[in-house]
């Protein structure tokens, strides 16, 4: 099993839910349509990483506010970017067959270490992707669609929730490519105060 670190410990995620098309210039920026509902998938434990490797073929990043659960709730944040193999995504999207080889393969899931934070912190949050020093993406959660109560609601329609399980919230405009040997830098924040920062060296 695949761990995460949650307030200095490690813990192992069952899975993370995942949300897709929640902030509408990112939509705009993929020329995808606005969704009517709440588009969900999941990544299993096996996509979880603590470092970012460059696959063979072509991979987007995507940064994203990213919470943990404890005792039924998101209790911690974190920075979470989400990898997506973008030709076979359009390959498989174009045959209406499922997309899982492009989002849910082995170290497609990286994140940062989780702080615990209060119900009432989450609608201060908003994250920052650098790459290389450029400032990539940047976004809160009062930016997206759907927020994270609405994303909690409809998910536990179909998902059971376990401890240490991950909630990735989608990801604002500003999504690329990156190359063996990039810098990222992923921050969260509370209003202004940074709560968790994260520097990796693409492998």
């Amino acid at each position: 099993m695949r761990h995460v670190v949650f307030e200095d410990k490690k813990v192992y995620p069952s899975k993370i839910v995942c949300v897709g098309r929640n902030y509408k210039k990112h939509i705009q920026e993929l020329k995808n349509k606005d969704p009517e509902e709440i588009v969900l998938f999941i990544k299993p434990n096996s996509s979880i990483s603590e470092d970012i490797y460059k696959p063979e073929q072509p991979c987007r990043y995507e940064g994203e506010i990213s919470f943990i659960f404890d005792k039924g709730k998101p209790s911690g944040v974190g920075f979470g970017i989400d990898l997506t193999l973008v030709d076979d995504q359009n390959r498989l999207k174009n045959k209406g067959l499922p997309w899982e080889k492009a989002k849910a393969f082995d170290r497609s899931a990286v994140f940062s270490d989780f702080v615990r934070i209060s119900p009432e912190m989450i609608e201060s949050l908003r994250m920052e992707l650098w790459i290389n020093g450029d400032l990539k993406q940047s976004g809160s959660v009062k930016d997206m669609i759907y927020s994270p109560d609405q994303i909690l609601k409809e998910a536990k329609k179909y998902f059971s929730f376990y401890d240490h399980d991950i909630l990735m919230c989608g990801t604002p405009e500003g999504v690329g490519f990156f190359n063996k040997g990039d810098i990222f830098e992923g921050k969260i924040f509370s209003e202004n105060v940074l709560l968790i920062g994260r520097k990796w060296k693409v492998k």
